[in-house]
């Protein structure tokens, strides 16, 4: 792990020494992760695909955690109807429990799944219930984007979180209203691919990028021996079937994906506002630029002071005299500083620390030098 990604232990040492515990400033040195990398692990083949399927249902047998029926109006709907149809009249007003919850119910089916095989469920309540925790889910059809049924659902609710209280406090672990069911569906439609009748395969990149595509290609007319794959755009390679692996579509698929290529990346800075993280790639690159930092801060203190005539005195009262004192730090100390013409990586962490700021004024330096044009990288904020 140490050979494929390593950090820069000149830039930890600076870094460790100004920012807060919660906050962290990721430099990686991009050019240990130079290792090239499968294809597999970089790009999805054309109907290799999963298909999401979601449906409604109602899960029975809580512990008076579920759906108040007056507050959730389809909880209610949803169980007299389900009472009509097993011959159960309950059109009463009177109708009261609170062991049933509404839920939605969620899954995903894999890629030439097969009648008969089951797949996994993820189940959130959608009433006011207090908690899935020994519920049961009932028959429920899942339905594709075409309105189809793939699968059926039904089994007893797995929930890993937990909820427990009285009137003067409440402690809970988790989210008690989300559930699994591993293997809780039944497939009852296939989706059909003719996987082995493709005359051309078409290779789509996670992270789309017009070098990384090339090379790709390039790999695999080096393995085939011909030119059988080009690179359509930045998203898309594509392949003509060799004669030799027609009919062969696995065995095709598998000797590409084994194949290693080394990903291009792009000069981008990612920046997570809320956590203070910051990670910047190998290419970033900085113009010629004067950066000063430098904050006013105003400090406010009061410490109020009781005064009280002397002893025995006949007039006067004790009364509570205000005492504020007031600080301003204009942050004399700092200096204007400059950074050379296309800076390295490693020289633009050191030039930054050499300003002694913090995790968000570098947030806002970074933005500002974007602003001004000086950043040659992407900034993306999560």
């Amino acid at each position: 792990m140490t050979d494929f990604l390593k950090f820069s232990s000149t830039a930890i040492r600076k870094i460790s020494s100004f920012l807060p515990i919660f906050f962290v400033f990721i430099v990686l040195d991009i050019k240990t992760l130079d290792a090239q990398t499968r294809i597999k692990d970089i790009v999805d083949f054309e109907g290799v695909r999963e298909n999401m399927l979601i449906g409604y249902g109602l899960v029975v047998g809580l512990n008076g955690t579920g759906d108040t029926l007056s507050s959730s109006i389809f909880t209610r709907e949803s169980l007299v109807g389900m009472l009509e149809r097993l011959g159960v009249n309950a059109r009463d007003d009177s109708l009261k429990t609170d062991n049933v919850a509404a839920v939605m119910v969620t899954a995903t089916l894999p890629p030439f799944a097969k009648q008969g095989t089951r797949i996994d469920l993820s189940l959130s309540a959608i009433g006011d219930a207090d908690s899935l925790l020994g519920g049961t889910l009932l028959v429920t059809p899942l339905i594709g984007a075409d309105g189809e049924v793939y699968a059926v659902a039904q089994g007893p609710v797995a929930v890993g979180g937990v909820s427990a209280g009285g009137a003067g406090a409440e402690v809970s672990k988790g989210v008690p209203t989300n559930g699994r069911i591993a293997s809780g569906a039944i497939i009852e439609r296939e989706i059909s691919f003719d996987l082995q009748g493709l005359d051309t395969l078409r290779i789509s990149l996670r992270n789309p990028d017009f070098t990384t595509a090339k090379r790709i290609a390039q790999a695999i007319n080096s393995f085939v021996g011909g030119p059988i794959a080009q690179s359509r755009d930045s998203a898309t390679v594509s392949l003509v079937v060799p004669d030799n692996y027609r009919g062969k579509m696995v065995a095709l698929i598998t000797d590409i994906e084994q194949l290693r290529v080394t990903p291009d990346i792009s000069a981008k800075v990612v920046i997570d506002e809320q956590t203070g993280i910051i990670v910047m790639g190998e290419n970033v690159r900085i113009s010629t630029v004067a950066i000063a930092q430098g904050n006013l801060t105003i400090r406010i203190t009061e410490t109020p002071q009781v005064s009280q005539p002397l002893p025995f005195s006949e007039e006067g009262e004790t009364v509570t005299v205000p005492r504020t004192q007031i600080e301003i730090d204009e942050d004399e100390d700092k200096r204007l500083s400059v950074l050379s013409n296309s800076v390295t990586l490693q020289e633009l962490v050191d030039g930054l620390n050499a300003l002694g700021i913090g995790p968000r004024d570098m947030i806002s330096i970074l933005q500002a030098i974007k602003a001004a044009g000086a950043l040659q990288a992407e900034i993306e904020l999560l």
